[in-house]
């Protein structure tokens, strides 16, 4: 890399460390050296171990203070998927305000892309927690239920251009929030993408697309979202749902009395019989890690709606639907076909390729899910206090950034046994790599921490200080009979 891009890289990577230091109110020295831990974290396994690291020059005890104490830009929004402008809920932390200067602009496709989609965060145990709830888990184990207790967190991240799927599957983090009893997984995600479009500055008139699993295909999610013009929504739909034809592709050209149409043919994605000649197909080849070559046969099938509901209806949101079909050098097929659609005005810029691809970035998020939850230790943080776990969030999230940021610094340190693979370039380097090297790199960039100081030692508790027991909450759980996501003990 030419010198000068890595004096830019530095001074970018400063200037958003600065930034970082200058908004924490609180311990903002000891959150800096536990965000730096975090990110050259290579042996620890429990969150308290990050302060063996050599960047955490502090004590133990320091570490969970500077968890419990961590926030910023704390404040009030609106509550969007509520029809008031009176209402308020208190945000959870947001990192909006300090990723927006460092969103990088896409170069060879015209549009920013955005990912969303929920984790899972066990807590079957904690029975000391507020607000835990039944939530889906995958279960490796065939027969058991994919259930769990505890919280379920949506994370909606910015997917960075891609030249070629060979590359290190990296994604940007722009803000986690914990879904709350009264809330769906869909209705957080609203919350998440409507603040980032109007936080992030992006450029007027750019183009915005958000992918997302089935789970984002409903009726409610697409309607609320879809109020930008310059909004696409590219999701996967099930493969028993039924949409419909445009009116005008089969309406019968005669003068007709009563309520005008709305739905055309129907086109049942379980039913071949119900479908109709594509609008377009495409043809395009994928090479897998082992060599074998992938044909990718999409068909698209353009003006297709689907029905809504009575608050929700979706008769003047025709979308594009895709059908993706995977099959070998001899023409067999491998997989069932996957279904997407592409909802929104500006959907025709985009063609069959593009959203196949988009979408297929997607899956960028669960690479980030199981490096946080094994490398950053996301999932391993053990407190009863809600507000504490949500910190933790947030500050592995702030690990991940920084590692992103300092990617194109690092250098490729191989393992003894990985000396003999062939040379990983700067495009293909991998968070884990970073790692590795986030000590090095540190040391030429500075911190802006401060060097602790001994203060003496705490008194502690008084003798015979005696404290009460901690109230034990139930394990919530949604009741449909109840009302609309009104929450009971169970």
């Amino acid at each position: 890399m030419p010198h000068c891009d890595c004096n830019k890289i530095i001074e970018q990577f400063q200037q958003f460390r600065q930034k970082l230091y200058t908004i924490i109110p609180h311990r903002r020295d000891a959150v800096m050296d536990l965000i730096d831990a975090l990110s050259s974290n290579q042996t620890a396994r429990s969150p308290v171990q990050v302060t063996l690291n050599p960047l955490f020059k502090r004590n133990y005890s320091t570490f969970y203070k500077a968890i419990q104490q961590f926030k910023f830009n704390l404040g009030e929004r609106k509550d969007s998927h509520l029809n008031t402008t009176t209402e308020t809920i208190k945000t959870q932390q947001s990192l909006l305000p300090l990723i927006a200067s460092i969103i990088p602009t896409p170069v060879e496709r015209a549009f920013y892309l955005f990912g969303l989609d929920v984790t899972p965060r066990a807590r079957p145990h904690a029975v000391t927690m507020a607000e835990r709830g039944f939530i889906h888990q995958p279960n490796t184990i065939k027969g058991n239920k994919p259930i769990n207790i505890g919280y379920s967190y949506s994370i909606l991240s910015l997917l960075p251009e891609r030249t070629d799927f060979d590359n290190a599957p990296w994604c940007l983090p722009l803000s986690a929030q914990r879904v709350l009893p009264e809330q769906k997984s869909t209705e957080a995600g609203t919350l998440q993408f409507q603040e980032a479009l109007s936080h992030l500055d992006l450029p007027q008139n750019s183009l915005s697309v958000l992918v997302a699993d089935s789970d984002y295909s409903s009726s409610s999610f697409l309607k609320q979202n879809l109020s930008d013009d310059n909004v696409v929504i590219i999701t996967r739909v099930r493969r028993n749902r039924v949409f419909y034809r445009h009116p005008g592709d089969c309406r019968v050209k005669t003068k007709r009395r009563g309520h005008p149409q709305w739905y055309g043919n129907k086109f049942d994605l379980k039913d071949e019989s119900t479908w109709h000649s594509p609008d377009q197909t495409s043809t395009t080849q994928l090479t897998a890690r082992s060599g074998r070559v992938l044909n990718i046969n999409i068909s698209c099938w353009q003006q297709m709606l689907m029905r809504g509901t009575k608050e929700f209806p979706l008769h003047q949101y025709p979308f594009t639907l895709l059908k993706i079909q995977v099959s070998d050098q001899q023409g067999k097929s491998l997989w069932s076909p996957m279904w997407l659609i592409a909802i929104g005005q500006r959907r025709s810029e985009l063609s069959c390729l593009d959203i196949y691809h988009a979408y297929r970035q997607r899956f960028d998020l669960e690479h980030f899910f199981r490096f946080g939850k094994q490398r950053l230790l996301m999932a391993a943080f053990q407190t009863p206090e809600v507000g504490h776990e949500e910190n933790w969030i947030q500050l592995t999230l702030l690990a991940y950034i920084q590692l992103w940021l300092t990617k194109d610094l690092a250098q490729h340190l191989p393992r003894p046994w990985e000396r003999y693979l062939p040379q990983t370039s700067h495009s293909s380097i991998t968070p884990t790599a970073v790692q590795r090297d986030f000590i090095r790199i540190i040391s030429v960039v500075g911190t802006p921490a401060k060097t602790p100081q001994t203060r003496g030692y705490s008194p502690g508790r008084f003798p015979g200080t005696s404290l009460p027991p901690r109230q034990r909450h139930p394990v919530l759980k949604k009741d449909k009979t109840r009302g609309k996501n009104s929450p009971r003990a169970s």
